[in-house]
């Protein structure tokens, strides 16, 4: 909450030299609360961004001891990249988007049995980077964790986002058309929909699917790290024009 809040604010310009965090307090369903303290300095910096990515920065750098304080670093870095995409500053998105990944992948081996959410953090980072070659490594180190096995439809979802990032379209139609026979509560039929879109190489399937996504997005009162971009969407689209969909 802390990055967004941060990485969101475009009130009047501020300078600031640097940062203190005085106050954390982490709770047992994975809500960290973050306080920080900003010194005022010299010069003018837009929007505080030298000092968000200062902060913002030295969180994900050192916030990876132990499985919970990568996952937070992870969050972190995303909410960092997605603020960076919605600003248009693609290159320093990617940074961003790079760093969560990789620690999405260093909290997997520490946490508990089917934490699906951190291989499909680190490829929809990947994705979202526009990283193909990192997609694809993320995507093949997914498909070791053999998510297609798991009974839980979001490890299947894991299986079929790496499949689709692999480009193994074949192998994830199955799995996708098994997602679209879950019940809403387990898995978001819409994406269920898109995926099996994707898969089947079905053009209009595929933009019903999307833009019942998006639509839900537009619908919603809460968001990734406070940030409303519809990182779904944007993830789904990037394998779409791949695809020539």
């Amino acid at each position: 909450a802390l990055a967004a809040s941060l990485l969101a604010y475009s009130g009047a310009a501020f300078a600031a030299q640097s940062a203190e965090i005085y106050r954390t307090a982490s709770h047992s369903y994975g809500r960290v609360d973050l306080r920080a303290q900003l010194a005022p300095g010299s010069g003018v910096v837009s929007t505080g961004v030298a000092a968000q990515t200062a902060l913002v920065g030295a969180v994900v750098a050192v916030g990876g001891a132990g499985t919970d304080g990568a996952t937070f670093a992870a969050l972190m870095a995303t909410g960092a990249g997605l603020a960076r995409l919605m600003q248009g500053r693609r290159a320093e998105a990617a940074g961003w988007l790079a760093r969560s990944a990789e620690r999405f992948r260093e909290s997997y081996s520490d946490a508990p049995s089917e934490s699906w959410g951190r291989p499909i953090g680190a490829i929809k980072a990947r994705v979202l980077a526009g990283d193909r070659e990192g997609a694809a490594g993320d995507a093949g180190w997914a498909l070791e964790q053999e998510p297609a096995g798991s009974e839980s439809p979001i490890g299947r979802y894991a299986a079929v986002l790496a499949l689709l990032v692999l480009e193994r379209d074949a192998d994830a139609l199955p799995l996708a058309e098994g997602l679209c026979h879950e019940p809403e509560p387990a898995f978001p039929p819409a994406v269920a929909e898109a995926l099996g879109g994707l898969a089947a190489g079905d053009a209009a399937r595929y933009r019903d699917g999307v833009r019942q996504v998006l639509a839900s997005f537009e619908g919603r009162d809460a968001y990734l790290e406070d940030i409303p971009v519809a990182d779904t969407v944007g993830v789904l689209e990037a394998l779409a024009a791949r695809r020539g969909l």
